[in-house]
């Protein structure tokens, strides 16, 4: 977008880690070496705990803080933005700043698009060959049965929303001659 002759060119990019951002941040920099600003903000984490942002020589707080705020106001995470800015001449002032990062990082949202994920636990379940059958279709109506691997007893992974509520399962069914155990977790993403 254009404000004031100033260019304002915003990427967002989905990222696992700190270093994923701070990775497609130099790139982008690398990318547009002419530019005088790349201000960024990124929020990463199931519950969106790390959140990092940054003006990159602008007044502070009208850069990299409207571009969290956006990215914060849109619910999301696993996300870095950045706001490329090639200065036109012309001074616009800590509220015309705030308004362009922000409305370039909604901007570049829409086109984007969202995509909804949900973290799920799993659970790992072992069980002696001959109960195997019965409880596997259990295992499937509960959850996601990731795998089974098949020897002298049959391990199941599942990917469930209530890890807790599996493990009770698990025992009642099995009238706790199996036990359940955390296993880990995974990203799915949510259709439809």
């Amino acid at each position: 977008m254009e404000v004031k002759r100033s260019r304002f060119l915003a990427c967002v990019r989905r990222v696992q880690s700190e270093d994923d951002a701070r990775s497609t941040i130099e790139e982008i920099r690398g990318r547009h070496r002419d530019a005088r600003h790349h201000c960024t903000a990124f929020v990463i984490g199931p519950r969106a705990d790390l959140q990092r942002s940054n003006d990159d020589g602008e007044p502070s707080g009208t850069a990299g803080r409207p571009i969290l705020e956006v990215l914060n106001g849109h619910g999301l995470s696993d996300l870095v933005a950045v706001v490329t800015r090639w200065f036109g001449g012309t001074l616009l002032g800590a509220g015309g700043l705030v308004r362009a990062y922000g409305d370039a990082t909604a901007a570049a949202l829409d086109v984007a698009g969202t995509r909804e994920r949900r973290l799920l636990d799993i659970v790992r379940v072992q069980v002696p060959m001959n109960e195997a059958g019965p409880l596997e279709h259990r295992l499937r109506q509960a959850g996601e049965v990731i795998d089974a691997h098949y020897d002298e007893r049959v391990t199941y992974r599942v990917a469930t929303t209530d890890a807790d509520a599996l493990t009770r399962d698990i025992a009642a069914w099995s009238a706790g001659a199996v036990q359940a155990e955390s296993a880990g977790s995974l990203w799915r993403d949510i259709v439809g």
